[in-house]
């Protein structure tokens, strides 16, 4: 869909046209589903989620900026909203820590997880995923899944800026280490990552 056609169907939807939300909700929520299947325990989860993300959309439609990519803004209420669902669960864990001092400080290369996700197959990489720490899964979903900045996925997890880095290269070792331990091979991919 082209930025004029997305614009008119915003307007449109803006107006009350049911038709257009139809059309809207049919273009994005696959997507944001997905999104919400890797970020979230279960399929249950990920289908009440899309819904309930939608419903913000249509609520906060007038809260977007339309100088900025509508994608971005839409993955940012799926994210927030997943983020919110997940503390709601569980009690955040608090990763800021005394042994990241010993972490080294670098910054995640995108290819590592691209080179997991060719060695499994999606359901297997999804299924590591959801053994991971809610904030490692959501750190590794926003950034590699939904491809937003480190000021982004600070602002949505909370955190500092400069922790983003910290928290993305331990989520993607954390993952790592649970694909390893489901085996499938993941040794070559291991050490290809770590070169």
């Amino acid at each position: 869909m082209s930025t004029a056609e997305l614009a008119d169907l915003l307007a449109q939807v803006r107006a009350g046209d049911s038709d257009a939300w139809g059309d809207l909700y049919g273009q994005y929520a696959p997507a944001i589903f997905r999104f919400c299947r890797r970020a979230l325990p279960t399929r249950e989860d990920a289908e009440d989620a899309t819904t309930e993300i939608f419903m913000k959309v249509r609520q906060k439609l007038g809260m977007y900026d339309s100088s900025r990519p509508f994608t971005a803004w839409l993955y940012k209420v799926a994210s927030n909203h997943c983020w919110d669902t997940l503390r709601r669960r569980r009690i955040r864990q608090d990763l800021e820590t005394g042994d990241l001092e010993t972490l080294p400080l670098e910054h995640p290369d995108p290819s590592q997880l691209e080179q997991l996700q060719m060695d499994h197959d999606s359901k297997h990489v999804r299924a590591g995923l959801a053994k991971l720490p809610d904030r490692a899964r959501m750190a590794l979903v926003l950034r590699y899944y939904s491809e937003m900045s480190y000021d982004e996925i600070a602002d949505t997890l909370g955190v500092r800026r400069a922790f983003v880095g910290v928290l993305l290269l331990r989520a993607r070792h954390q993952l790592r280490d649970v694909l390893a331990e489901s085996g499938g091979g993941l040794q070559g991919a291991v050490a290809r990552g770590r070169s």
